[in-house]
């Protein structure tokens, strides 16, 4: 699961993100979904996506200004966008923006599939991706579980770095306590809140207000982190 690329669905409709979650899903990939702009910015702060499938006409902001904003701001990752808009000058300014590719609505979700794969393959990402994990400072390897500070190796024990690398694997959401227990089974989550504890004195400034492993009442934990980093 570890290397399937990851795509950000941005979509008002939340039957559309609810099928292409499914069916994409089905196809090898992780989804995760925005109904906005303004969630889509969110996710994107914590998470280097593969591509973003991005509609056009969207509450508040406009699909093409979005796109447009985050190129100027070096956000790089591939970008598909669907539209009812099938017009030559909409295509066109989606492509001035910094658009990939282009889709009509209604559309065939086999054609969707196919594009995207393309596009990763125009980009160089339908490969495996990254294994480098970085928050703040700190810098983690899934591979080989080795966490650094900037240049400063930084000790983890077996279980933290366990811990480390099922959050980081989903960065930026939230993964529950039966899930990072793994096969130790702790029907209480009391050992995962152990070693989240010990790892927050590790990676926060303030272990008791945390930047990067933060709680999720009532579910768990999320890691917040640029995956795919160098």
């Amino acid at each position: 699961m570890d290397n399937e690329p990851h795509l950000l669905i941005v979509d008002d409709d939340s039957r559309l993100r609810a099928l292409l979650r499914r069916y994409l899903g089905d196809n090898g990939y992780r989804v995760s979904e925005a109904a906005d702009t303004a969630e889509a910015e969110k996710r994107l702060s914590g998470i280097v996506f593969d591509l973003m499938i991005l509609d056009v006409m969207l509450p508040g902001e406009h699909g093409t200004t979005f796109a447009r904003r985050l190129r100027d701001s070096g956000h790089r990752e591939p970008i598909l966008m669907l539209t009812a808009l099938g017009e030559t000058g909409d295509r066109i300014t989606g492509l001035e923006a910094g658009v990939d590719d282009y889709l009509s609505k209604p559309f065939e979700p086999k054609e969707l599939l196919l594009r995207i794969q393309a596009v990763l393959r125009r980009g160089g990402r339908a490969a495996a991706t990254s294994t480098m994990v970085r928050f703040g400072e700190f810098r983690f390897d899934r591979s080989t579980n080795r966490l650094w500070r900037g240049e400063e190796a930084v000790w983890l024990t077996a279980g933290e770095a366990a811990l480390l690398r099922v959050l980081a694997a989903r960065p930026g959401e939230t993964v529950t306590r039966e899930a990072l227990a793994g096969d130790e089974g702790d029907p209480t989550g009391r050992a995962v809140d152990v070693q989240v504890t010990r790892l927050r004195r590790k990676l926060e400034v303030d272990p008791r207000r945390p930047d990067h492993l933060q709680t999720v009442r009532g579910e768990g934990y999320v890691l917040w982190a640029e995956a795919g980093a160098a």
